[in-house]
């Protein structure tokens, strides 16, 4: 059996920094995860990784907080440049009254929770030394919505609502993706 332990955390590292990268809302990290040409499929997002961005942005940039939780990643290595990955994932994003993407997470006239249960199925490509993804589809398991009771907005941790960088510094971690 060969390892490629190397390979294997080089692409974990890609797929961690994703979700860092939504739920921090620094869009500027894709471009060192998704190859130049790299497709995505999501639900109602689907497109080349730029356009990707566009409409994760208009999807996440309203909701209140977000964070995604990664489970087990399967590896399945095709040859020496491609590798077949599936990721388990639950997204929690936290979806304010007047919500503007209704066909993502309806306007409901109060805050609640949308729990999504799901699966990144990739295709990462070795490329000038460069895992990234060169094409992403992410599968619903699974998905709830919770009515938040007496959430007092002026107590939200800071950074909470859009996650405005300038609210959320960057950690010495995620400073490698930011370059």
């Amino acid at each position: 059996m060969n390892m490629r332990l190397d390979d294997r955390e080089a692409i974990r590292d890609v797929i961690t920094a994703y979700a860092h990268a939504i739920d921090r809302r620094r869009w500027s990290m894709m471009e060192h995860l998704f190859h130049h040409d790299a497709q995505f499929q999501f639900g109602a997002v689907s497109g080349d990784w730029r356009g990707f961005v566009d409409q994760a942005r208009a999807i996440i940039d309203p909701c209140m907080a977000t964070q995604h939780q990664l489970g087990q990643v399967m590896f399945g290595f095709e040859d020496e440049a491609t590798c077949h990955t599936e990721t388990y994932m639950t997204a929690m994003h936290t979806i304010p009254s007047g919500y503007p993407v209704p066909e993502v997470f309806p306007d409901k006239g109060v805050i609640y929770s949308a729990v999504i249960a799901g699966r990144y199925v990739d295709r990462f490509e070795l490329r000038d030394g460069d895992w990234r993804i060169a094409h992403r589809t992410g599968l619903y398991d699974w998905r709830e919505f919770r009515e938040v009771e007496g959430v007092d907005l002026s107590s939200m941790p800071e950074g909470s609502s859009g996650f405005h960088n300038e609210r959320d510094p960057s950690t010495v971690v995620a400073a490698r993706w930011l370059g």
